[in-house]
């Protein structure tokens, strides 16, 4: 079983989610279909179908959040030292090309967001990344073919 690393707050979340769905939206979903299927013939009863596709996929968001939370293995980036780019670095990095500066941070798949610069510790990028030191160039491969960066500093991340 591969482990899922995470923040907490991303675990919390999850868990919270999932004991929501599973004491509280799966009753609620319940007494729906009850009540539509009280409505009479099932074959072109809307309201029930609706309910069932929705039982559907809160149940399959269930299975998908239990295997989650069942995998997670929660990180405290604060507490690893940042010498090396890993899970919770904010890389900050220069185009060898251009000189411009782009910033990421490595996170789990879960909190990952590439327009807010959060990248999964799993992505192509954040794999070439991990284990770089400040002053060490790494090459990238892009949509757009390779690209040449130098890692210009490396720090625990922010609260996201």
């Amino acid at each position: 079983m591969q482990k899922e690393p995470m923040l907490e707050a991303t675990f919390n979340k999850l868990s919270k989610e999932l004991e929501q769905l599973k004491t509280v939206e799966r009753r609620v979903i319940a007494k729906v279909i009850d009540t539509a299927r009280e409505l009479g013939d099932l074959k072109e009863n809307a309201e029930y179908h609706a309910a069932k596709d929705k039982q559907g996929m809160m149940e399959a968001r269930i299975v998908e959040l239990t295997d989650l939370v069942g995998r997670a293995q929660v990180i405290d980036p604060s507490k690893l030292g940042h010498k090396r780019v890993s899970f919770g670095s904010t890389v900050e990095l220069i185009d060898q090309d251009d000189d411009s500066e782009i910033t990421y941070t490595i996170v789990g798949s879960q909190e990952s967001n590439p327009d807010r610069g959060l990248i999964s510790v799993g992505s192509p990028m954040a794999r070439a990344l991990l284990g770089k030191e400040e002053g060490d160039e790494v090459t990238i491969v892009l949509p757009s073919g390779k690209k040449k960066f130098d890692v210009e500093s490396i720090e625990a991340m922010e609260k996201i």
